[in-house]
Parts: C-alpha cells; sequence; structure tokens
C-alpha cells in the first residue's frame, strides 16, 4: 500500500520514481532526454519511422512486422471509406470494422481511425469551443508543478519530446492541464502522462485531449483516480483469469505472495506503452480502442504465461526477488509484434469473462474494503458500445480537412487557357506548327524546299508551305453564309487543330 500511496494522484516525494520499470528509472535531477545530453548532437541524431532516435522502443526489424506498400494502400483505401460513413460500419458491419483493426490501421490514418473509434470525434464535436476555454485558463498550481517535473521522462528518446520545451513537451502539458481543469475532482496521475503523450504522437492537441478524455472516462475509468482502486480491482481480475488460462504460472505467483499490483500497474495505467515494442505497442492500442480493456487482459496473461507457463522456465526463479526481475525485464521475443497479437487473438479471454470476474471480485472487495471511495462510471468495452450510449449526428462525425489548400483559377493559371462554351470545358489555344523543311526532299520538291528555307529565313511565309486550296471553298467562303450553314461550320471548326 506505501507504493500505491506514492503512485495516487502524482503525490509522491521528490526522491521517488513514478511507475518503475526497467528501462524508464528516471530520478528527479535525471537529465536524460534534456538538450545537454540528447539535442547537442543534431547531425548524429537518425530517427527511426515512429520518430525514435533510440532507447529500447526504436524499431528493430525483430521486433516489427513490415506490410508491403501495395496491402498498406489497399488497407488506406478501405480505411478511408469506413471513416467516411462510419456509423453505418460501427452499427452494420463492426465484425469487418474488427478485423480491419486486428490487422492493424494505416499509420497514415491512425490517428483519425483511433479519434474515431474511441468516440473522442463526437466528444469534440458536441463540446465545441470546449478546449480552446479550457487552454485559456490558468491551471491549478498543485498540479501544473507536478505536470511539468513529469514532462521530460515522457518518451524521451522520441523526436517530439526530446527537446525540453519543445513542441512536443508544451502540447503535452496543454493536454494533461486541460483534463485537470475539465475533471478538477480526480486532478492529475502521472500515468495519464505516457497515454497523452502517445495521442499526441498521432494527432492535435485538441483531440489529444478527447482522446483523453474518453479513455480515462470510458476505457479505464477510476484507473487514475485517488486511492488507485481500480486499479486493484483489476489486478485481482487478472489474477483470477491467469488461474483459468494458465494455472502454473497462477499457482507460482501465490506460493511466493507476489500481488498483482506488483507487476501490472504499469501494465495496465500506461496501456502497455512503456512496456512493449513501439510497433507492439500500436497494434495493441488498434485493439484496444476498438474492443475495450479485454485487450489489455489478453496482453498481461499473454505475457505471464509466455514467461512463467512452464516447469523449466519456473526454474530460473524459484523465490520472490527473481520472480519479480524476471517480469520487470521481459523477453523480447515474446514480445514480437507477430507472436504477441497471434497469441492476443488466441486467447479465450472475451467481455462476458471479464465482467463475471469483475462481479466476483467487486463482491470479495467490499467484504474486505467497504465500499469503492470513488464512483466510477461503468466501463464501456469497445468503440461499438461507446458509440450507442453517445448521441451523435452524421454532422457530428463528417470529416474536416486541416489543411485547406486555395488553387487560383484555371485562367489566372494560365492565360493561354479559355472556357469553352461548350460543356464547360477549358480548351486551349493552338499554336502554330513550326515550318521545317522537308531534309529528304525529292529531286522534284528540290526547289520547293529552297523556297521555304529563304522564306523561313526572311521571316515572311512560303507560297510552297502554303496547303493548296480548293478553288470551290474558296469561292463558296467568298460568298454570304447561308441560314445555318455558319453554324455549321462553326461547330465543325472546334474539332480542326
Amino acid at each position: 500500500m506505501a507504493r500505491l500511496e506514492k503512485l495516487e494522484n502524482g503525490r509522491q516525494p521528490a526522491d521517488t520514481v513514478s511507475l518503475q520499470t526497467v528501462g524508464s528509472q528516471l530520478d528527479e535531477e535525471s537529465s536524460l532526454g534534456s538538450d545537454s545530453e540528447v539535442n547537442g548532437f543534431p547531425s548524429s541524431r537518425e530517427t527511426d519511422k515512429y520518430g525514435f532516435i533510440g532507447g529500447a522502443q526504436k524499431y528493430s526489424a525483430e521486433s516489427a512486422q513490415d506490410v508491403p506498400p501495395e496491402v498498406l494502400r489497399q488497407r488506406e483505401v478501405k480505411w478511408l471509406d469506413m471513416l467516411s460513413n462510419w456509423d453505418k460500419w460501427i452499427s452494420k458491419r463492426f465484425k469487418k470494422v474488427r478485423l480491419r483493426c486486428q490487422k492493424g490501421i494505416p499509420p497514415s490514418l491512425r490517428g483519425r481511425a483511433w479519434l474515431y473509434l474511441s468516440g473522442g470525434k463526437v466528444k469534440k464535436e458536441r463540446n465545441g469551443e470546449k478546449f480552446k476555454e479550457l487552454d485559456s485558463m490558468e491551471g491549478d498550481p498543485k498540479w501544473m508543478d507536478v505536470i511539468e517535473r513529469d514532462l521530460h521522462r515522457q518518451f524521451p528518446f522520441h523526436e517530439m519530446f526530446v527537446s525540453r520545451g519543445g513542441h512536443g513537451q508544451q502540447d503535452l502539458l496543454r493536454v494533461l492541464k486541460a483534463y485537470t481543469l475539465y475533471r478538477p475532482e480526480e486532478g492529475y496521475c502521472q500515468a495519464q502522462a505516457p497515454i497523452a503523450a502517445v495521442l499526441l504522437m498521432h494527432m492535435p492537441a485538441e483531440d489529444a485531449f478527447w482522446g483523453l478524455v474518453q479513455i480515462c472516462e470510458k476505457y479505464l475509468p477510476g484507473y487514475y483516480s485517488a486511492g488507485l482502486e481500480a486499479i486493484q480491482l483489476d489486478g485481482e481480475i487478472l489474477n483470477a483469469l491467469l488461474k483459468r488460462v494458465c494455472p502454473i504460472a497462477y499457482k507460482h505467483l501465490d506460493k511466493h505472495k507476489i500481488e498483482p499490483i506488483l507487476y501490472m500497474t504499469e501494465w495496465f495505467m500506461c496501456a502497455f506503452s512503456r512496456t512493449l515494442p513501439w510497433a507492439s505497442v500500436l497494434r495493441v492500442w488498434d485493439m484496444f480502442l476498438c474492443d475495450g480493456v479485454k485487450i489489455i487482459f489478453r496482453v498481461g496473461l499473454v505475457l505471464l504465461k509466455s514467461m512463467l507457463g512452464t516447469r523449466e522456465k519456473l526454474k530460473a526463479c524459484p523465490g520472490q526477488y527473481e520472480t519479480m526481475e524476471l517480469l520487470r525485464a521481459l523477453e523480447p521475443k515474446y514480445m514480437q509484434e507477430a507472436y504477441l497479437v497471434q497469441q492476443v487473438l488466441e486467447l479465450p479471454i472475451s467481455v462476458r469473462n471479464v465482467e463475471r470476474e469483475h462481479r466476483v471480485q467487486l463482491k470479495r472487495w467490499r467484504k474486505t474494503h467497504g465500499e469503492l471511495r470513488y464512483k466510477a462510471a461503468p466501463r464501456m468495452h469497445g468503440a461499438r458500445i461507446i458509440m450507442d450510449a453517445e448521441p451523435h449526428t452524421r454532422q457530428d462525425l463528417r470529416q474536416k480537412p486541416t489543411i485547406i489548400v486555395h488553387y487560383p483559377s484555371a485562367p489566372e493559371l494560365n492565360p493561354d487557357f479559355n472556357r469553352g462554351k461548350k460543356r464547360g470545358t477549358l480548351r486551349k489555344n493552338p499554336t502554330p506548327a513550326p515550318n521545317i523543311p522537308n531534309p529528304y526532299a525529292l529531286p522534284s520538291d528540290h526547289t520547293s524546299a529552297q523556297q521555304a528555307a529563304t522564306a523561313n529565313q526572311s521571316g515572311q511565309p512560303s507560297a510552297a508551305a502554303e496547303p493548296p486550296q480548293n478553288p470551290a471553298a474558296s469561292k463558296k467562303t467568298s460568298q454570304p453564309l447561308q441560314q445555318g450553314e455558319g453554324l455549321q461550320n462553326s461547330r465543325e471548326s472546334k474539332f480542326v487543330f
């Protein structure tokens, strides 16, 4: 419980670490990710395709599963169609939406898809200028001090957050400050910072704010409130599900009195964003925002089963200390994108299983601890339930471009173009073709070729270069046009080039 009190709502002594994990243990005075250590060498900085310049989450071919470009383009077209008709897809073809989330959302559309899946799009449209209002207000000094101290800890090896006071940290401050003003009864919890940072990597600050609101209120309600009761309750649910999925691992943890709260707090509160390789994080979030918290439970169970699922593996951790060290340093092969996603999809844990265990553990909690101090709203399991619960219109789901380019009209671009009178088409004035003499003229045409060359040098037209005229045609055009004849000739002249 002492550990939980330190994590509670950001109230911790200056010499402690928020959500300690391997690779992210930064003390209060640490300069990791500061201008002096990282920004001092801009010429040697190389980012991966996710924006990381180093660290354990940087891209590697071993941990990621690359998608061929042609497949990616096909998926982008499908997702664009879904986003254009989101309400129909969610209500009538949700299984197809789920399948496409399981395959992975295209990177170019991930931010937009996350906002739609979480219901943040509807929430944003329904609240109009709310974020701008919160952004313009002064934050509570009690929370602002804690938030500012935490900014440099969030993904210090990512190009967005590598600079102290850079645009990434500024936007993160804006989002977290706005949430403390939006929900003053909750305030700020340090585990919210990595959630907001992941969202900011994929969308603007206002969209990230509403995405954070949805995750805190719909997906993980009560996780970031005082006392951390919701996360303790989910720890007991995880333990009960582990007993069903992998009895060997459950018995080992129970034998050594290892409570779930000791190893799963950061996993669940940060949605594995500080635990897995980045390719795996993105795939987990794609499924999590589609199907809800059951995905988080599945990932935790897969990791526990993979690390402690056989007697041979348990020989390496005979005691409590060795087991905790093993769970802090998970083997990379079990966190690889392809392996992890496949295992998560195959694990037979449903929403019904989670809800049944929730009722059982809540009843036990009330017997031992009494009623929960924080009354959180019921948890919503996935995008479809959230969409059904949020009243919305098609206008709320309409996609609005963030960048609009105004092109000048065609005549302004090129004066040589003029608008035709027929069907509003653009027709370019034909330019006269240069009169080039034939270099391979026949002997009979030799005189004509010489005359044409002389005419070109003097700048005067040559009689030989002019096409022969039809005497009948010249006689006809010299007479006044009969009724209807001029219209016919004018129509025919449009097709003569």
